[in-house]
C-alpha cells in the first residue's frame, strides 16, 4: 500500500484508514511477468538423483501478469464511481504493462470462449486503425425460463447493435468491451493510409501532436512514466513493418518496485486535479451512463466501433441477472436517466461535430430522446379507460378512411416486425417480451427519468433507488427473487393504469347492458384497446402479486386509493345535471 503497510487482501474488517471508502492506493502483484527461459520438468529416481523428465521449451506454459489495483478513496474526494475506477486502472496499467488494448469486464462477467480476445484484436489489427472499441454482446445466466422481464434483451443485442454496426458502430454498453488505448486517451483517429505513410517516412517519432510532450502534463498529469508510455502504446497497434526497430520487441520486463511506486502515485485522489481526465481523456465523468458518453466522445472524434457477435458461440456471459421487478425497473431508470442527461447536456446529438455520420447522429438522438416517448405512451394507456368511462370512442365517427388508415398502419408495423425478427434471427417470444417491457418501463422508469434527469443536470442531485428488499429465506425455491415483491415508487403509474382500466371495463359493461340504446361498437372498441394495454402490463401484474401471499400491504393500499378516487370522480361527473347538492332522506321499511 502507499503508506508502506501490507494490504491484508480484504475490506471485511474495517480499521481507521483502511475501509472500503477510506483507504490509500493499493497495488498488489499477484503474478509477475513471465520469463522467456525454457521450462524443464524434473523428477527423482529411486536413488534420489534428479533427472529431466520433460522438456517444455517449445510449449508456452507462462501465466500472464496479474495485478490487483485499488485506487485511493478519501471522504473529501469525489471518486466518480465506475468511470473514476476505469481511469485509474488505465493509468496504472500503462505504467505496469502498457498493453495497447484494454478489456473492460464487470465483476459478474466471465469469459465463455477462449477466442474472444483473438477475434476482438483481429478487428483492431486487420487494417482497421480507426476502430476505437469492439463491443461484445451479453448472455445471462440465472434468468427464469419465461424471461418475464426481458433480461436477455435480444432486441438490443441481436437487432439494434447489429444495425448500428453498419453505420459507425454500436454504442459502448459499459462492459464486455475491448478498447484501443489511444482512443481512451482522447486522441483523434489516424488519417488515411497515404497521409500516414508520408508522415512516417518523414519521422519515426509518431504523430505530430506527440512531438510536444510539454502539453501532455496538462492533459494526462505530471507522471513522466505515464507520458513516456503513450508513444509506445501507439506504436504497438501498428503493423510490425510500420514500427521503429526498437518497438518491435516487448519492452516490458518484470514489475519492479519503482514502477509499483509510480503506479501508486497515478491512482491517488489528487492526481487528476487540473488535468483532462474524465472530460476529454478516459471515461467521461458526470453522467449516469458514462459508458454511452465515452463511446459518444469517440464517435464524435471520427472513430468507429465494431460489434463482435458470432452466432455459433457466446464469448462472455454474466452470472447475475435482475430478475426481480424492482431491480429491473431501477436498472431501466438509471439507463433512461443517462439518456435524458445526454439530451440536456452539451453532448446532445444535435450539437455533434461533422466527424460523426448523419445516421449515427440520428441513432444517438433516438437513444437520448427515447424516454420522452413515455409521455405519449402513458397517455395512450389511459385513453381506453377514459373512452369506457365516458361512453365515447377515441374518434367521434368511424369512417372508411379512418379504418383504411388504421389497417395500412397495422399491416406496415406487422411487416416491419416480421422482417426485424427474421433478420436478427430472434424468436417471436423474445420480441414480445421486449415489447411488454417497453410498455412497463415506459410507463414507470422512463417517467421517473424525465423527472430525475433535468433535476440532476440543473442541481447535481442524484436520487438513489428506493426499493425495499423483501425477506426471502434461504429455503426458497429456485428463482425466489423473481417472486419477491419490493416496493418502489416506480410502481405507482402502472398500478394506476391497471386499476383505472379494470374499473373502466366494469363500468362500461354495466352501462352498456343497462342502457336502452346500447352502443356495442364503441364499447367493444374501447374494450379491445383496454385489453391490449393490460396484456402488455401482464408481467408487471404477475411480478406485483408475488407468491404465497407475500405482496406488500402498500400495494393493496395504493390499489384501493386509486379505485376509490376513480369511482368518486366518475360518480361526480355522471351525477344528474339538475342536482346542485347531494342529499336526501333514508326510509326504513
Amino acid at each position: 500500500m502507499a503508506d508502506g503497510c501490507h494490504w491484508p487482501a480484504t475490506w471485511i474488517n474495517p480499521l481507521p484508514g483502511h475501509r472500503y471508502d477510506d483507504h490509500p492506493p493499493v497495488v498488489q502483484v499477484m503474478l509477475n511477468s513471465p520469463s522467456n527461459e525454457s521450462t524443464i520438468l524434473t523428477g527423482n529416481k529411486e536413488d534420489g538423483r534428479s533427472v529431466s523428465s520433460m522438456d517444455l521449451t517449445g510449449v508456452n506454459m507462462r501465466l500472464p501478469l496479474l495485478v490487483y489495483i485499488a485506487r485511493e478513496k478519501r471522504p473529501g474526494f469525489e471518486d466518480h464511481k465506475k468511470a473514476g475506477a476505469l481511469n485509474a486502472l488505465a493509468r496504472a496499467s500503462a505504467i505496469i504493462s502498457n498493453g495497447p488494448f484494454l478489456l473492460n469486464l464487470d465483476y459478474d462477467n466471465y469469459v465463455h470462449h477462449s477466442r474472444a480476445f483473438r477475434e476482438g484484436i483481429c478487428y483492431m489489427l486487420d487494417g482497421s486503425e480507426r476502430v476505437c472499441f469492439v463491443q461484445y454482446p451479453l448472455r445471462l445466466d440465472g434468468v427464469d425460463p419465461s424471461d418475464l422481464y426481458a433480461n436477455h434483451n435480444n432486441a438490443l443485442f441481436d437487432a439494434n447493435m447489429r444495425a448500428l454496426d453498419g453505420i459507425q458502430g454500436p454504442f459502448n454498453l459499459g462492459s464486455r468491451c475491448l478498447f484501443r488505448r489511444m482512443a481512451v486517451y482522447g486522441f483523434d483517429p489516424p488519417e488515411a493510409s497515404l497521409q500516414r505513410t508520408q508522415q512516417l517516412n518523414a519521422s519515426d517519432d509518431g504523430p505530430s501532436d506527440q512531438k510536444i510532450p510539454s502539453t501532455y502534463s496538462k492533459r494526462f498529469g505530471n507522471s513522466t512514466s505515464l507520458i513516456d508510455s503513450i508513444p509506445v502504446a501507439e506504436f504497438q497497434t501498428r503493423p510490425v513493418y510500420d514500427r521503429p526497430q526498437e518497438t518491435v520487441a516487448d519492452p516490458r520486463g518484470p514489475v519492479t518496485l519503482p514502477s509499483v511506486a509510480e503506479a501508486l502515485s497515478v491512482i491517488s485522489c489528487s492526481y487528476e486535479d487540473k488535468t483532462q481526465w474524465g472530460e476529454h481523456v478516459g471515461w467521461i465523468y458526470g453522467s449516469a451512463k458514462e459508458d454511452v458518453a465515452t463511446g459518444y466522445r469517440m464517435h464524435n472524434q471520427g472513430w468507429r466501433s465494431v460489434y463482435c457477435a458470432p452466432t455459433e458461440r457466446d464469448f462472455f456471459r454474466s452470472a447475475a441477472a435482475p430478475i426481480n421487478l424492482a431491480d429491473r425497473l431501477n436498472q431501466i431508470l438509471r439507463r433512461a436517466t443517462g439518456s435524458v442527461e445526454m439530451f440536456f447536456s452539451h453532448r446532445n446529438p444535435l450539437l455533434v461535430s461533422p466527424n460523426m455520420r448523419a445516421l449515427q447522429r440520428l441513432a444517438y438522438l433516438n437513444h437520448s430522446a427515447n424516454p420522452f416517448t413515455s409521455v405519449f405512451l402513458t397517455v395512450y394507456c389511459f385513453l381506453p379507460a377514459f373512452c369506457l368511462l365516458s361512453g365515447k370512442f377515441i374518434v367521434q365517427s368511424i369512417s372508411a378512411t379512418f379504418l383504411a388508415y388504421v389497417l395500412v398502419l397495422t399491416v406496415t408495423l406487422c411487416i416491419l416486425t416480421l422482417l426485424e425478427i427474421k433478420w436478427s434471427d430472434t424468436q417471436f417470444v423474445d420480441w414480445w417480451r421486449n415489447e411488454q417491457m417497453r410498455v412497463i418501463g415506459g410507463t414507470s422508469a422512463h417517467l421517473g427519468a424525465l423527472l430525475q434527469g433535468p433535476l440532476r443536470v440543473l442541481t447535481g442531485i442524484e436520487p438513489s433507488p428506493t426499493a425495499k428488499k423483501s425477506s426471502a429465506s434461504a429455503d426458497d425455491e429456485e428463482f425466489a427473487h423473481l417472486y419477491a415483491v419490493r416496493w418502489t415508487w416506480l410502481m405507482v403509474p402502472p398500478i394506476t393504469i391497471m386499476a383505472l382500466n379494470l374499473i373502466a371495463v366494469a363500468i362500461g359493461v354495466s352501462r352498456t347492458i343497462q342502457s336502452s340504446s346500447s352502443e356495442w361498437s364503441e364499447f367493444l372498441g374501447g374494450l379491445f384497446f383496454s385489453f391490449w394495454v393490460m396484456i402488455h402490463l401482464h408481467p408487471f401484474a404477475k411480478g406485483l402479486m408475488g407468491r404465497r401471499g407475500k405482496t406488500p400491504t402498500v400495494v393493496f393500499v395504493w390499489s384501493g386509493l386509486v379505485a376509490i378516487t376513480i369511482s368518486l370522480l366518475w360518480v361526480t361527473l355522471k351525477s344528474p345535471s339538475g342536482a346542485q347538492e347531494i342529499g336526501g332522506s333514508i326510509t326504513f321499511p
